[in-house]
């Protein structure tokens, strides 16, 4: 399951948990494509629970579109994420270094605030 929803004029929250799947993926993909277009200098909120490792699919589905995914992440400053697992956190700050301008930094499920306040900061 996932949501991408816009906060504020320059905020995209994430939700995503369970299984991806290549169709999710690209499901994910569009809609933050979709949402992301008209966001200067903005921040991502990803909250992550209950994830599993993606499918081939969907890993093969979020590496073919990279290119379009790094044009669009210019439109972003910083990322904060919130998971409940420590893998999660790990592979999210790496995918960070994929995105050239964007700083992302992982925070622990009960860090909701932290995070708020260092998108902010």
């Amino acid at each position: 399951m996932f949501t991408v929803i816009q906060s504020s004029t320059n905020r995209l929250d994430i939700k995503l948990s369970g299984k991806m799947d290549s169709k999710e993926m690209n499901a994910v993909l569009d809609e933050l494509a979709d949402k992301a277009r008209n966001i200067e200098n903005g921040t991502l909120f990803y909250e992550i629970t209950d994830f599993h490792f993606p499918t081939l699919g969907a890993i093969a589905v979020e590496f073919s579109r990279l290119p379009e995914m790094i044009k669009l992440m210019k439109n972003f400053k910083r990322a904060a994420v919130l998971a409940d697992k420590t893998w999660l956190k790990k592979v999210s700050e790496l995918e960070g270094a994929f995105f050239p301008g964007l700083e992302v930094k992982a925070f622990n499920w009960n860090q909701k605030l932290e995070a708020e306040d260092w998108l902010l900061s």
